[in-house]
């Protein structure tokens, strides 16, 4: 353990910080899935179907009962009232004078997403004393995973009337919100995408070391000779070369992303989550292999580092996909949603971009940057997610 600490002391921060977080983010994020509707023709009431994982339940409420590892449908439904009074506890929604009641409550039911087994509870909400929002108070799990995630579905207009379908999400810094009663405008629509697609890229560790991968070599170049004692590569003369380079990469990766993004969000094309996940991890190891192999180098349009950028951007668009169906995208703005989301996470990555590049090119010329960042950072963004490819490839 001393010598991990050391050889932790020795990396750059970042990649310290990469080395210790790999478990928390090799698997899909802990979210539940609530639908919440008002029902046509009734002055209050809302139906409520909740969906969540048993594997996050397992951790607040430790429903396997013999510690094997492994929970069985008698084990969940000997802790039903648990999970149900758990639930109910966690989720609070009118007006804090008048909160509202659940009534109709059905027997808890189990259901599988692509991530494993969901309890479902389903129930009929009566709220009184509403104006024109609706107030949710949304704090189950954040005690035990503060980066789970609450995703709503709302219908205001009645759950046979899905052009109404918006989504929120809430999270431990947006654990209280009002969903509003009418229909969303067309700007509430942009901006709430916008935001989710931005956030997205921020939180997607596979896809920042995934960029990060392909920018890393984007300031240097390859010496034309060199000896054994020299490094094997020089940072680049002028900023607008390097600029061309990135230029060509983050076009090629947002143009591939884009095209399956939206086959998959339009239903044109489906592939199953498990292949995608461990697609995503794989690409991940190639490009930062890659760096590698170029002994360094790479850097260059001559390294037609795009291409990668555009194979791989494909894959990643698939990724992007299952995030967008997990919030739902709303009928009758259903292409406008989707730009939204895909002009969210461009806006992220370059964040991403403009925070790395003048970074990276003030110490392109450093042992620190070519041998620290480039050679020890490839090496471990490689372990990482081939670590990350033995989870999700072989639900390790």
């Amino acid at each position: 353990m001393k010598r991990f600490l050391r050889f932790l002391r020795c990396l750059p921060p970042a990649l310290a910080l990469l080395v210790l977080s790999p478990v928390a983010l090799a698997h899909k994020p802990s979210d539940s899935y609530l639908t919440l509707a008002a029902q046509a023709g009734s002055s209050g009431q809302f139906s409520l179907r909740w969906d969540i994982a048993l594997r996050d339940l397992d951790y607040a409420l430790q429903l396997d009962a013999n510690n094997d590892g492994e929970l069985t449908w008698g084990e969940v439904r000997q802790r039903s009232s648990a999970i149900t009074q758990y639930a109910q506890s966690r989720l609070s929604l009118g007006v804090p004078e008048q909160p509202c009641t659940w009534q109709d409550l059905q027997p808890l039911a189990l259901d599988k997403h692509s991530d494993g087994t969901y309890a479902v509870l389903q129930a009929t909400l009566q709220c009184s004393g509403l104006q024109d929002q609706l107030p949710v108070r949304y704090s189950a799990l954040f005690d035990v995973d503060p980066t789970h995630r609450g995703l709503v579905q709302w219908s205001p207009g009645g759950a046979a009337n899905a052009a109404a379908v918006t989504a929120r999400v809430f999270a431990s810094g947006s654990a209280q919100q009002n969903l509003a009663l009418a229909a969303p405008s067309a700007w509430e629509t942009v901006r709430q995408y916008i935001a989710e697609g931005t956030w997205h890229i921020w939180i997607g560790f596979d896809h920042i070391l995934f960029l990060l991968a392909l920018l890393l070599p984007a300031v240097l170049v390859r010496r034309s000779g060199f000896s054994e004692s020299t490094l094997h590569t020089t940072g680049a003369s002028r900023f607008s070369e390097v600029f061309k380079d990135v230029l060509k990469v983050v076009t090629a990766f947002t143009i591939a992303h884009s095209i399956t993004l939206s086959l998959a969000a339009l239903q044109i094309i489906s592939l199953p989550s498990r292949w995608v996940e461990s697609a995503i991890a794989a690409s991940v190891v190639l490009a930062a292999v890659n760096n590698l192999r170029q002994s360094g180098g790479g850097g260059g349009p001559g390294q037609a580092r795009w291409v990668m950028a555009f194979v791989f951007g494909l894959i990643h668009g698939f990724g992007f996909a299952s995030v967008l169906a997990d919030l739902g995208l709303p009928q009758q703005a259903l292409v406008l949603a989707l730009i939204a989301f895909n002009v969210g996470v461009e806006l992220g990555q370059l964040a991403i971009v403009a925070a790395f590049l003048p970074f990276a090119y003030t110490l392109r010329n450093t042992r620190f940057y070519q041998l620290g960042l480039l050679k020890t950072g490839s090496v471990v963004i490689a372990l990482l997610a081939a670590y990350w490819f033995v989870q999700r490839a072989f639900d390790v």
